[in-house]
């Protein structure tokens, strides 16, 4: 049997209490077998009637680690607000423990906002630098994974400017190497890897940046004499439509518009948010708070049903 997922559920002030609970529904008693939420009982509770989910939580029903700190169940429907900040980051604290420890084996998470977090005092870019901070200080990559799209990311939330430092050899092979670890872990014994080029049609022999020639193309080398089926680098305007036909199972995208812009298009409901190299399993959905539709039972869950699928998946490979 799997290990246990837990859920986190997101920003109180945003749509993650009523897409769990959505999801939750319609997974239904068997499908909730294995997994427990952490978040606020009477945020879900409340969530749980606004959504008419019928759902029991608590004893004899869906396990919650009740957190509550003071001022959120006062947090304004989708506002930015300190209270609901902290609130989002006790839930993920309390999730790394328990997969550190052992007690889970994924974290699911609802959508949290940066600005709610900053406001809370906890300056981090979102889930993936607060886990590493948990982490010890793990650098992770993000994937994203859809039916028919998958992509690994040399760099996401940095500047474009900046991303374009990030393209070295060493970076492209440590990813290409952590998506193809990544792969084999779930179950593709043999993942067929494309990676995109950083500039226009591959850098055109030089003419449009030398990075590719320079960079991207040796670090695929250095993949392939490991025993890695990677090709590359490919024009980012043809990559990403060839792996949804089914050519390659994952792309690696040089930059965080690159891979997240082609994957949204193709798979705005279905997309997974993966994060590969911390020392625990932890996936999300691929969307945020929607703070303009928060709190009034329109929020869409098809995102978190897909990301509760993966998290079991990432924990049956334990």
């Amino acid at each position: 049997m799997s290990a246990p997922i837990a859920i986190t559920m997101g920003d109180p002030a945003g749509i993650g209490p009523e897409v769990v609970c959505k999801a939750l529904a319609e997974l239904g008693d068997p499908g909730n077998a294995g997994i427990r939420v952490i978040g606020a009982l009477p945020i879900l509770e409340r969530a749980n009637a606004l959504c008419r989910t019928k759902l029991s939580f608590g004893e004899g029903g869906i396990p919650v680690d009740d957190l509550r700190n003071d001022g959120v169940d006062d947090a304004p429907a989708g506002e930015v607000s300190a209270a609901a900040g902290e609130a989002a980051y006790r839930y993920i604290v309390r999730a790394a423990e328990l997969a550190q420890s052992g007690e889970i084996g994924c974290i699911v998470t609802a959508p949290i906002n940066k600005a709610a977090l900053h406001a809370a005092g906890h300056e981090f870019d979102g889930h993936t630098g607060l886990l590493s901070h948990l982490a010890g200080g793990i650098k992770p990559n993000m994937l994203l994974t859809s039916p028919t799209l998958s992509t690994i990311h040399v760099s996401a939330h940095v500047s474009l400017q900046e991303a374009i430092r990030h393209c070295t050899r060493e970076r492209v092979l440590e990813v290409i190497k952590a998506g193809d670890a990544h792969f084999r872990r779930v179950g593709v014994a043999a993942p067929r890897i494309a990676v995109a080029a950083l500039n226009p049609h591959a850098g055109e022999g030089g003419m449009f940046g030398s990075q590719d020639d320079d960079e991207v193309a040796p670090a695929v080398e250095a993949a392939r004499t490991e025993g890695i089926d990677v090709v590359g680098p490919l024009s980012g305007d043809t990559v990403f439509a060839r792996a949804h036909h089914g050519e390659f199972d994952l792309v690696v995208a040089q930059y965080h518009d690159q891979g997240h812009a082609t994957v949204k298009l193709i798979a705005f409901d279905t997309a997974v948010n993966v994060t590969v190299g911390l020392p625990f399993d932890r996936c999300s959905v691929d969307h945020g708070t929607a703070f303009d539709i928060a709190w009034t039972g329109k929020a869409d869950h098809t995102n978190m049903v897909a990301a509760i699928a993966y998290g079991r998946r990432l924990a049956a490979a334990h």
